[in-house]
């Protein structure tokens, strides 16, 4: 369907989202029936919900799919009204956090290598895709 959106690229297959997406676990699955490996999910949570929801939903998604989660994120006060969290995060399929760039106020690159054995491997050993079924609860 049109809705979600695969790209090949050099560091592996990519599904595309963004930040206010990561509350709809569905999208991410059809993202990794598409061949997802990496799941992007650029971001502008304001503080209150980063703190309560940020982490724990993107290790949430990396695992329940198998993937890589590179999450970017804006950070810092925008104006009066609205301030970013930050706290760009890579986590890989097993939901382990490999970076966590914090929230300063300041520019920052991360870099963090990407393993898409550790995806097969996680896969192989813990076949979820095959073991999950499409149920209608009533």
């Amino acid at each position: 369907s049109g809705i979600v959106v695969v790209s090949e690229s050099p560091v592996g297959i990519l599904g595309l989202s963004i930040c206010y997406d990561l509350r709809f676990p569905e999208q991410y699955r059809m993202l990794t029936e598409k061949g997802a490996q990496v799941l992007l999910v650029p971001s502008a949570f304001t503080v209150p919900t980063g703190e309560a929801h940020w982490h724990t939903l993107l290790r949430a998604r990396a695992i329940e799919n198998q993937c890589f989660v590179i999450a970017a994120a804006q950070c810092g006060v925008h104006n009066d009204k609205r301030e970013s969290y930050g706290h760009s995060l890579v986590v890989d399929p097993w939901g382990k956090v490999l970076v966590d760039a914090g929230g300063q106020d300041k520019g920052m690159v991360v870099v963090c290598d990407l393993d898409l054995g550790l995806v097969e491997s996680i896969r192989a050993r813990m076949p979820i895709a095959q073991h999950r079924r499409d149920a209608t609860l009533s």
